[in-house]
């Protein structure tokens, strides 16, 4: 099985196929999708202005696309070390029982769906790199009043969802499941409130 990397040559590589190329890109979305796979996709086709269904784009276009996905990518790697580092220094220190945030950080280990957006065309306009570098603030920030993508503090919990965990906090405007863990408990309590029926 190929990496992500192995992978993201194939999408650069001017000998395949526009429609090959495509497949690649996708493909790499298995590895790496902060959205899940279908929002990601739709984001980085929006991004870089390509049809979603279009089985032979502009391979410009598909680079385009790449180079976004690997930017996030490198943020998220970043994160990952760091926290691998902090565990092994928090376990030499005697702290094994990891906290509700570590807990949420193992579930997405690799960076699938590390903001999931439940409704694949509803997702953050700005960059994945960028949307990332807020979310690692607000986890390094600590517990906050609303999402820590866009701001907005009107979540709506919702039950169903269709990624773990099957509850939580839903952003309105970015359309996002917030993180629990970087939520203060007014802000659950809030979104608890505006349950949003599931189905």
């Amino acid at each position: 099985m190929a990496g992500f990397r192995s992978l993201a040559r194939q999408v650069r590589d001017p000998r395949r196929s526009p429609t090959q190329r495509r497949t690649y890109l996708r493909r790499c979305l298995e590895r790496f999708a902060p959205y899940g796979h279908r929002a990601t996709w739709d984001h980085l086709c929006t991004g870089a202005g390509i049809a979603p269904d279009d089985r032979e784009p502009d391979p410009v276009r598909l680079v385009t696309a790449l180079a976004e996905l690997e930017e996030a990518r490198a943020v998220w790697l970043t994160y990952e070390r760091e926290f691998a580092a902090r565990r092994k220094e928090e376990k030499f220190y005697g702290i094994r029982q990891p906290g509700a945030l570590d807990d949420w950080h193992r579930r997405t280990w690799g960076g699938n769906g590390v903001a999931w957006c439940e409704d694949p065309r509803v997702h953050p306009d700005d960059r994945l790199a960028d949307v990332l570098r807020r979310l690692i603030a607000a986890i390094d920030a600590g517990p906050g009043a609303g999402c820590p993508v866009c701001g907005e503090e009107r979540l709506r919990w919702r039950n169903g969802l269709n990624h773990y965990p099957g509850a939580g906090p839903v952003c309105g405007r970015c359309g996002i499941v917030v993180p629990v863990p970087v939520l203060c408990e007014a802000a659950l309590v809030g979104a608890r409130g505006a349950l949003v029926p599931s189905g």
